[in-house]
């Protein structure tokens, strides 16, 4: 479905139910309405209409706000959404009952200088990835956890993930599939040099610290959540940790984790 008849199903199932809806500008110009900035301020919920992308990059535009997000899914995959532009009456009736589900995602802080010497500081839902750039080398990585040395990698590159990022980069990249309450992250190489380099999962009270080489720092990319593409600067360490507030998740009762699992990976009874 495109955005425009998804804006105005959304909209016609919340008013018919006596929830008034506020859209931000882009999106209500789509429509002919009028919109305003900061559409999530004072909002009870927010509503993202997309796939993932768009609900990670809804998160991001409303920073450590508490507000609860909910996602309708009229993208591909759909992981973080409550349901699809077929459910939007259903979901509609549940918020006017107050039923829906809210399950708190895990988000981490990060902070990292760039090759300009400038700071700065991320939050990320998914996952932090520090990459080779063009050079077409691998890259030297050394890893901390809570000031200990891990290990040296040489590798395409890095990913910390959250239980939540358990099922995108990292995945794709050979990492495991995490429940979405368990209290860990998962730092998961690609494509090491070494076979024995595997993702290791560890608590999400830690704090990871991972260096570049200097001798090839300038050709290390660093991205949070697929955004923000950035070059690494000469010794700069990027630190990762557990940030502050979690993600308000909304979700349909009675939908499960593992059911999205089976319905997206097309595992047995999906």
């Amino acid at each position: 479905m495109q955005a425009s008849p998804a804006l105005r199903l959304v909209r016609d199932a919340l008013e018919a139910r006596g929830i008034e809806a506020v859209f931000e500008k882009e999106s209500a110009e789509l429509i002919g309405m009028e919109g305003v900035e900061r559409s999530w301020e004072g909002a009870q919920l927010v509503i993202s209409l997309g796939g993932d992308g768009t609900l990670l990059d809804t998160v991001h535009r409303m920073g450590s706000c508490e507000v609860p997000v909910a996602g309708v899914n009229i993208g591909t995959l759909g992981f973080l959404t409550a349901c699809t532009a077929g459910d939007v009456d259903e979901f509609a009736a549940v918020l006017a009952r107050g039923e829906q589900e809210v399950v708190e995602r895990v988000v981490l802080q990060v902070s990292m200088e760039d090759r300009s010497g400038v700071e700065h500081r991320f939050m990320a839902l998914n996952e932090v990835v520090l990459m080779r750039g063009g050079t077409g080398r691998l890259i030297s990585l050394e890893a901390r956890v809570n000031g200990e040395l891990l290990n040296h990698y040489r590798a395409d590159g890095l990913i910390v993930a959250t239980p939540t990022g358990s099922t995108a980069y990292s995945l794709a990249a050979g990492g495991p599939l995490i429940g979405e309450q368990a209290g860990v992250f998962v730092i998961t190489p690609i494509c090491p040099h070494s076979l024995s380099d595997r993702s290791l999962v560890l608590e999400d009270n830690s704090l990871i610290e991972v260096v570049a080489d200097s001798v090839h720092s300038e050709g290390i990319l660093f991205t949070v959540d697929g955004r923000d593409v950035l070059r690494l600067g000469e010794g700069s360490v990027v630190r990762i940790e557990k940030g502050s507030p979690p993600l308000q998740l909304v979700r349909l009762p009675g939908r499960s984790f593992y059911e999205t699992l089976r319905g997206k990976l097309g595992w047995s009874g999906g």
